[in-house]
């Protein structure tokens, strides 16, 4: 990404698509990231929000769930056909199907409306910083405290970088970011493979919901760890429902 991660001080503002029907909506939320440095394409509908994608030029999707034509699920699934670009999700109910449907769909957050500017512009500063920073190598430990200015994943000294790492018949390459389960290719949308990477540099290991915010969703703040439960669900559907345990009361730990 050649653009700035917060919308201020490099060559280029971030450019947001934003998608969502309602025009006080639309206008208040474009006006609100405009404040902040950043530059806003909007469109009204799901098909006009894909046409302008495909014209190319957005950092970052902010959609709308409920869109009339196309809907968001359908525009989120639409853009992962060719682009890995960060997709936020907007719900106005926040129901966990919503949620459910848009982390399956392939979209990396979602946010709840009335959405609260400070909490959204902290959404689309996290992921454009992990846009930024592909998740190259397992990260550093948990609790490791982050450089100024430096990226979230760091080498991790115990698997070297291009590493197939071995849990039963689930195989990650850690230097092609592919996935195979019993020798198939599994597709896995990039916060599923964060999650993957994370759990698979600790396995055996439990890690806290607030742990994998911290490290997956690069919060630096108190985020939703709902969104933690509702990513390992969709994990677990692809690479084994038995492989991820739960830890009652602590978190979650990749079985060795």
């Amino acid at each position: 990404m050649s653009h700035s991660a917060t919308g201020g001080g490099g060559p280029l503002p971030v450019t947001v698509l934003l998608v969502e029907d309602d025009e006080v909506i639309r206008r208040s939320v474009a006006m609100a990231l405009e404040r902040y440095g950043y530059r806003v394409a909007t469109a009204g509908d799901g098909l006009t929000g894909l046409e302008l994608f495909r014209a190319g030029g957005h950092d970052l999707l902010l959609l709308d769930v409920m869109l009339p034509g196309l809907d968001g699920i359908g525009l989120c699934r639409r853009i992962r056909e060719t682009s890995m670009a960060p997709v936020l999700m907007m719900s106005a109910r926040g129901d966990d199907l919503d949620v459910i449907s848009g982390l399956e769909a392939g979209a990396d957050d979602y946010v709840v409306k009335p959405v609260d500017t400070a909490v959204l512009v902290a959404r689309i500063r996290s992921l454009l910083r992990r846009a930024t920073y592909p998740p190259t190598a397992p990260p550093a430990p948990p609790g490791a405290p982050a450089a100024a200015g430096a990226a979230v994943h760091r080498p991790d000294p115990r698997h070297h970088h291009g590493a197939r790492l071995r849990f039963g018949d689930l195989v990650i390459d850690t230097g092609g970011l592919e996935v195979f389960l019993a020798g198939e290719p599994i597709a896995l949308a990039p916060t599923e493979l964060r999650l993957l990477l994370e759990f698979a540099a600790y396995p055996g290991i439990v890690l806290d919901r607030e742990t994998l915010l911290r490290t997956v969703w690069d919060y630096d703040w108190d985020g939703d760890s709902r969104v933690v439960d509702l990513c390992v669900q969709r994990l677990r559907k692809k690479v084994g429902a038995g492989r991820i345990e739960t830890v009652r009361g602590f978190g979650y730990k990749l079985r060795r």
